[in-house]
């Protein structure tokens, strides 16, 4: 079978040379001549292993290969890349912050919750508790300080608007779902052009936080749930998704996926992950699907 290795750097330090993909080539089995998708951001590589192989460990093979360059390696098979469905986190991928710790400064205690969020996307607590035990911590806030935060301190990861237009252009469904807060969710989720945002409802009492968030909390299973919901929704096949994030909430979402990325994400993410993103930026999720630079779009083309 047929398989395709991309090399992606980031676009704003490129860093495809010429001995990088002659590196790469030199330990992929059978490699054909590369692919340019954006010259010195990202090139594809196609190449025939031998039955069986560990896209994992061939990718990781030829990261070894590229001493040390701020270079990306996906490998995957090379039939199906372009997939129907994208389901993507928020915080700390489509976006650079954690909302909840945004809040939280505005209550004076950025640094406790911050502690809590790192830990929760660590997987080393777990999430709902670690969620309520924040939440907690924001009582008695006005809900108009989300207007300031957004307005303030969100700011978006690059290449995330491109990556949400370029696959709805090509008929793909693009769904938001986060283990943050709808008050955040449904702007963001406009910001970048999602179909649709899913995320938890921070309680509010005569316009003050109630330190309580709605049951059920959206956590890794709901996540999960999703995934699987809107593919059996759209009759698609599992290779036919894709999902991106950074934390252990992700975890089964990730693995669910036809392709599942790890996006500048935790440790235990980023080993357990089809592939890892540690240099580029959301344009590696278009390059990895054997989009070219000329092909993407932006959300004013798209609507």
């Amino acid at each position: 079978m047929a398989y395709v290795a991309t090399l992606i750097s980031n676009p704003s330090a490129p860093a495809i040379t010429n001995e990088a993909i002659h590196n790469a080539r030199a330990v992929l089995p059978r490699a054909q001549e590369p692919v340019v998708l954006h010259q010195d951001v990202a090139v594809d590589i196609h190449f025939k292993p031998t039955l069986g192989a560990d896209t994992r460990a061939i990718a990781e093979t030829v990261r070894q290969s590229l001493n040390g360059a701020p270079v990306d390696v996906v490998v995957q098979l090379e039939a199906g890349r372009r997939k129907r469905l994208f389901l993507a986190d928020m915080d700390s991928t489509m976006i650079g912050q954690e909302c909840i710790d945004e809040l939280a400064d505005k209550a004076g205690l950025k640094a406790h919750v911050s502690a809590i969020t790192e830990r929760a996307m660590r997987g080393e607590i777990d999430f709902e508790p670690a969620l309520r035990e924040r939440v907690a911590l924001l009582k008695g806030l006005s809900v108009n300080v989300v207007a300031d935060v957004l307005k303030e301190r969100i700011h978006l990861t690059p290449g995330g608007r491109e990556l949400v237009a370029t696959m709805r252009a090509n008929g793909a469904y693009a769904a938001l779902v986060s283990g943050g807060f709808t008050l955040f969710t449904k702007v963001v989720a406009e910001w970048i052009g999602f179909d649709e945002n899913r995320a938890n409802t921070l309680l509010v009492e005569g316009e003050i936080l109630s330190g309580k968030v709605a049951d059920p909390i959206l956590g890794r299973d709901a996540k999960f749930a999703t995934l699987v919901e809107l593919r059996d929704q759209m009759h698609l096949a599992p290779s036919e998704t894709l999902a991106v994030g950074d934390g252990a909430n992700d975890l089964s979402m990730l693995a669910e996926a036809g392709l599942g990325v790890a996006y500048h994400a935790k440790p235990k993410v980023a080993e357990a992950a089809h592939a890892r993103i540690d240099h580029g930026d959301l344009t590696a999720l278009l390059y990895m699907q054997g989009y070219t630079a000329e092909e993407f779009r932006t959300p004013e083309e798209v609507h």
